[in-house]
């Protein structure tokens, strides 16, 4: 039995940790700008939510509370835009990753299948292609910026579509154009357009729009699907909290998938979950947190000499001093700061870094002093 691990890339954080090592060894500690983990506190609501809920013995179901599938359609309704979303419309998940890593095989893809995502992207999109054992198709992020006509996609065997706006790691944001020419294209070749959403309340420059809004969608879900996450917006990474929106007979098949294999999202987090979408204040605050901090830093990075490339939105700054990315994370490791080197996202981005704002305001401070030095 050949291992499944044989088919994925190697795990390419492993590779940070010498610099890692160097970044700590300055005097007055690391400033860890690579992951983008949140570091602030979860929302009190949410974990009074989570400690009332706390005496739930018995086993969730995989497609939630009706209070859950309450507030999952009434967010995707006033945060999106969309209409009358119907329960049948919505199914929680155990955090994006999971997701993201096992839909071709949820969705049945194998061999002779392929599965698009962006040259530079999150490795997961990849990674679940392969687990599959479909083949990852890397296209360029703006590739429907020309119409339908200039794709430059073959749909010949294309099973999925995945788009990611705004970007990871890039932080670009797809125009409205840009969308209906993908969910045109999408429609018209039978492809499932699966769109990662996950920073669309983390607009700076710019209001990303979900590819659910009825302009952009033409008010149907038909061959739809978003992938939204409470990690980044709410500071719950560690409940592993999500939810999928879009085309129902998707969303359907899933859901007896995930009935057998027991992908339950437990009672205690369905009801954080509850909570943190109800409440719109937390999100305003976590959003004025995060943009000070990236001013604060993209002034400081350009001042050092980088050019910061899009970073529209999202929570990472996409910069460059126009050298290979591994030369950029060693300079910066002495000065006891750790980016991620953009050769991880894909070999586009082997002259870049991602700089995540998600550190202490103190540690993000630190950044700011030593960059200035």
């Amino acid at each position: 039995m050949s291992p499944v691990s044989a088919r994925l890339p190697v795990f390419p954080w492993d590779r940070l940790e010498p610099y890692k090592a160097t970044a700590a060894a300055h005097p007055d500690g690391i400033v860890d700008l690579s992951v983008g983990t949140p570091v602030d506190p979860v929302p009190e609501l949410v974990r009074a939510a989570l400690a009332d809920a706390a005496d739930s013995p018995g086993y969730p179901t995989v497609w939630g509370t009706a209070a859950l599938r309450d507030a999952l359609t009434g967010w995707v309704e006033r945060r999106l835009g969309a209409a009358s979303v119907k329960h049948t419309q919505v199914l929680p998940v155990v955090g994006s990753k999971e997701l993201v890593a096992s839909l071709p095989a949820q969705l049945g893809l194998g061999p002779g299948d392929r599965v698009a995502f962006p040259r530079l992207a999150y490795p997961t999109y990849e990674v679940g292609a392969r687990l599959a054992g479909a083949e990852p198709v890397p296209y360029d992020a703006r590739a429907f910026a020309d119409g339908v006509a200039g794709t430059g996609l073959d749909p010949d065997g294309l099973k999925l579509l995945w788009l990611n706006s705004p970007s990871n790691p890039t932080g670009q944001v797809l125009s409205k154009d840009e969308l209906r020419t993908a969910v045109a294209w999408a429609r018209e070749h039978g492809v499932l357009l699966v769109s990662d959403e996950c920073y669309l309340e983390l607009g700076w420059e710019t209001d990303p729009v979900s590819v659910l809004h009825p302009e952009i969608s033409g008010g149907s879900f038909d061959g739809l699907v978003a992938v939204h996450s409470l990690s980044k917006r709410s500071n719950l990474a560690g409940y592993r909290a999500a939810f999928l929106a879009g085309d129902e007979a998707v969303l359907g098949e899933l859901l007896k998938i995930r009935k057998h294999g027991g992908m339950m999202v437990p009672a205690p987090v369905q009801a954080a979950t509850v909570a943190a979408l109800g409440d719109d204040k937390h999100v305003a605050e976590q959003h004025e947190r995060y943009e000070r901090r990236r001013a604060a830093l993209r002034s400081a990075l350009e001042g050092h000499g980088f050019r910061i490339d899009h970073s529209e939105a999202s929570l990472y700054l996409w910069a460059t001093r126009d050298e290979p990315c591994w030369e950029t994370v060693g300079a910066l490791a002495e000065l006891g700061i750790l980016v991620a080197p953009g050769e991880f996202y894909g070999p586009a981005g082997e002259r870049h870094v991602r700089v995540a704002f998600t550190a202490t305001d103190e540690r993000v401070a630190a950044a700011v002093r030593r960059l200035a030095g």
